[in-house]
């Protein structure tokens, strides 16, 4: 009876915790003694469990998953994070951790090195793009995922790993051996391609994302000189999300005015609305937004202000979806639950929620083959208790709706949808074989040179 009563405790601090106002408001609609009897059949059945199962159970573990179930069985976004995922998370957030200082990926069961990051342990042991590593301390990584391969890599600053480095035109592997130190993944990354045309990619938005946008942009203003920046390529593909706050910014940093994005929660009193201030970082110079099924979340929430406000035209194909907002609330001592609260909605009243932002230009990152369509991936609608589309509302006042894409005569005829037949395939090192990203740039260019037609035209006929 003790037990029983410990447990039924324990089931009604998890719910109360985890759940409290959805309690709350289930005990006034349906009364407070269905509430307890329900609290109860969990601590009933958690003893039955703990007394009879086959072999004995951590309590810890059995609590957790519990809690875990029942978020899951909300949608796929709400989940209960242990205090080592709470941690993680503050970390991923934060932009910073123990490591290398290497960009990776997976190819043929090894793991290739993107790029090193500058001034950081990997780079100043001369790791190279295009580097394969085959073993770490002595573990080959086949048969690792690439996430068990990255986990390996990180730890404490100061502590010391061992890498096996297959290099082309090497006659032998390499042995490396570094020491990890504090690292500040860079997020932003960019370059100047042809002299005036910025490439920047943001890989997710956490707490540097802004002022590493904010740095990029001043660099490549500096590095194309007198004859300043002719367009931007602004690279969200494969970008997962991340703060909703940094998605703000980096959406007003391109905007004079208006909207950026809206909220509404489950009380009306709780919507949110953020707007943009004066001041456009790239001085109002055309810009292209990358997009594909991987850019989620805070992506999608740049890429729909800056679509609907046009100051970007959008390339790529459809994103992700997920137009929700996760509230992580830290429970202390205990981890923490991450719980959707709201959706939200672009400046013209959209909700992408399972729909996913349209590209103004869709071109595929690969050929499609004859009679057959594109290789799909997961999409938010796909996910099991995905949450509904509730549509959105007329436009906000002030902010018109979405708008045509009016481009000059013949510029958009000159985008191809995909790769000629025979065209190499993609590689991460190589950005000539990023057929979306040349396809953007081309579209600038040609845009700009059309632009710079019109006044000459018009000279002439005056």
């Amino acid at each position: 009876m003790k037990l029983r009563t410990m447990a039924a405790v324990a089931g009604a601090f998890a719910a109360g915790v985890v759940v409290g106002p959805v309690v709350a408001a289930w005990a006034q609609e349906s009364g407070r003694a269905e509430t307890y009897r329900l609290l109860n059949l969990f601590g009933d059945v958690y003893e039955r469990i703990r007394a009879e199962y086959v072999e004995p159970i951590n309590d810890r573990d059995a609590i957790e998953n519990a809690i875990n179930g029942m978020l899951n069985g909300l949608d796929p976004h709400s989940s209960y994070l242990n205090q080592r995922s709470y941690r993680d998370m503050q970390v991923q957030t934060r932009g910073e951790f123990g490591g290398l200082g290497i960009e990776v990926t997976q190819e043929n069961g090894y793991i290739k090195v993107i790029s090193p990051i500058d001034d950081t342990p990997a780079a100043r042991a001369g790791i190279k793009a295009g580097d394969i590593i085959t073993q770490l301390n002595g573990t080959s990584v086949q048969g690792m995922t690439l996430q068990e391969a990255v986990e390996q890599m990180r730890g404490e600053r100061g502590t010391a790993i061992k890498l096996t480095i297959r290099r082309e035109g090497a006659d032998k592997p390499l042995e490396l051996s570094l020491t990890r130190e504090v690292i500040r993944p860079q997020v932003v990354r960019f370059r100047l391609e042809s002299g005036d045309i910025g490439y920047v990619r943001v890989t997710s938005f956490n707490e540097q994302t802004d002022t590493g946008l904010r740095k990029a942009i001043q660099t490549l203003r500096q590095q194309a000189g007198a004859g300043g920046l002719k367009g931007l390529v602004l690279d969200l593909r494969n970008n997962p999300g991340g703060l909703l706050d940094q998605a703000v910014q980096v959406s007003d940093d391109f905007l004079e005015q208006g909207e950026i994005v809206s909220t509404r929660a489950r009380r009306p009193e709780d919507a949110q609305r953020w707007n943009a201030k004066p001041g456009d970082i790239a001085q109002g110079v055309p810009m292209v937004v990358l997009i594909n099924g991987g850019s989620a979340s805070a992506s999608e929430i740049v890429a729909g202000a800056l679509q609907d406000h046009r100051r970007a035209i959008v390339l790529g194909v459809k994103s992700f979806g997920k137009g929700s907002v996760q509230t992580v609330m830290p429970i202390p001592g205990q981890g923490a639950i991450r719980l959707t609260t709201a959706r939200y909605y672009t400046p013209s009243g959209r909700s992408i929620q399972g729909t996913g932002i349209e590209p103004d230009i869709e071109v595929l990152s690969q050929r499609q083959e004859a009679n057959a369509g594109p290789p799909q991936r997961e999409r938010e609608a796909d996910l099991r208790k995905s949450l509904r589309n509730e549509g959105g509302t007329p436009a906000q006042a002030g902010v018109p709706a979405l708008p045509p894409l009016q481009l000059p005569p013949g510029v958009a005829d000159k985008v191809s949808k995909q790769p000629a037949e025979g065209a190499p395939s993609f590689d991460p090192t190589k950005p000539e074989t990023d057929f979306q990203l040349q396809q953007g740039l081309g579209l600038l260019r040609n845009l700009g040179a059309a632009q710079a037609v019109v006044p000459q035209r018009r000279a002439a006929t005056q």
